[in-house]
C-alpha cells in the first residue's frame, strides 16, 4: 500500500523515471510487479480475514484489539517485502490516487486492480478451503449502522491512510524507512477506530474478494466508492500542502532528523 522514493529502503520509481522497457507491460520487470502485489495481496487478505474468522469460530479468544494488531502487522510486513518491487499498493484505491496524482502511470492501473483483486479472491477461497463446516464464518465487511454512515466512515478513514501513505512515501523530506510502520500503524488505528460500525475495509480489494466467494454482496458499493473516494481526496490534499518554495538543498539538509543524525 505505501509506494516510497528511490532514496529510501523500501522504494519503487515514479512513472516518468521508469525506462522504456520497464514501462512496457510485457516486460519482464513489469511481471515482477504483478507477482508481488499478487504474493502481496493474497498473505494480505489471508492474514486479515482468516485472524476474523479464527477470531468469530474461537468465542472471540483473538479479542477485536488482536485483529486490529494482525491487520497493521501484515500491512507493514508485506510493505517491506515487497515495497522495493511493486511498491506495496494491495489496494485499488491507492493505485488509483497515485494515479492520479501522476505518480503511477494510468495505463497501469487496470492490470494492478485485476491482480490485487486476483490475490484477494485467491486467499479467500484458501480460507474456505480450509475453514468448512461450522468453522466456516465470513469474512467480508458489513455495516453494522446505515449505508450513509459507512460509506462516511469509509471515506474518512481511507483519506487518512492515503495522507500518511503520500506523506511518509512519496515525500524525500519524511523518513522513508519508517514508511512500512507508519503505514500498518494508520492501519491498525482505524480499524479499532471503524471496524465494530464498517468492517475497516480502506481496500475495495478487501472487500471484493470474500464477496465474490461467499457470493454477499450487500452494501458492497459502499466499501468500493468510499475508500476510492477517500484516498483520491487524501493523495490530492497532501500534494496541496507538499510543495514548498524552499531550494532542494535546504530541504535536504532539513528533511529527515535520522539524516542529520548520520551526518554527525
Amino acid at each position: 500500500m505505501a509506494e516510497v522514493p528511490e532514496n529510501h529502503s523500501i522504494s519503487i520509481r515514479d512513472s516518468q523515471d521508469l525506462a522504456p522497457d520497464q514501462d512496457s507491460l510485457l516486460s519482464f520487470h513489469f511481471l515482477q510487479k504483478l507477482v508481488a502485489e499478487v504474493v502481496g495481496t493474497y498473505f494480505l487478505i489471508f492474514a486479515g480475514c482468516g485472524v476474523v474468522i479464527v477470531n468469530l469460530d474461537s468465542n472471540q479468544v483473538v479479542s477485536f484489539p488482536g485483529v486490529a494488531i494482525t491487520w497493521g502487522l501484515v500491512v507493514m510486513v508485506m510493505a517491506y517485502a515487497t515495497g522495493h518491487i511493486s511498491g506495496a499498493h494491495f489496494n485499488p484505491a491507492v493505485t488509483i490516487a497515485f494515479a492520479s496524482v501522476k505518480r503511477f502511470p494510468w495505463m497501469h492501473v487496470p492490470i494492478y486492480i485485476i491482480v490485487q483483486v486476483l490475490g484477494s479472491v485467491l486467499a479467500s477461497g484458501t480460507l474456505r478451503l480450509v475453514f468448512t463446516g461450522k468453522q466456516d464464518q465470513f469474512p467480508g465487511t458489513m455495516p453494522s449502522g446505515s449505508e450513509l454512515q459507512a460509506f462516511v466512515l469509509e471515506f474518512i478513514i481511507t483519506f487518512y491512510l492515503m495522507f500518511v501513505i503520500s506523506g511518509v512515501a512519496t515525500d524525500n523530506r519524511a523518513i522513508g524507512e519508517l514508511a512500512g510502520l507508519a503505514v500498518g500503524s494508520t492501519v491498525l488505528l482505524n480499524v479499532l477506530f471503524a471496524g465494530q460500525i464498517t468492517g475497516a475495509s480502506m481496500n475495495p480489494a478487501r472487500s471484493l474478494g470474500p464477496a465474490i466467494i461467499w457470493h454477499r454482496y450487500e452494501h458492497l458499493w459502499v466499501y468500493i466508492a468510499g475508500p476510492i473516494l477517500g484516498a483520491v481526496c487524501g493523495a490530492w490534499v497532501y500534494n496541496v500542502i507538499r510543495f514548498t518554495d524552499k531550494p532542494v538543498r535546504e530541504i535536504t539538509k532539513s528533511g529527515s532528523f535520522l539524516k542529520s543524525f548520520t551526518r554527525r
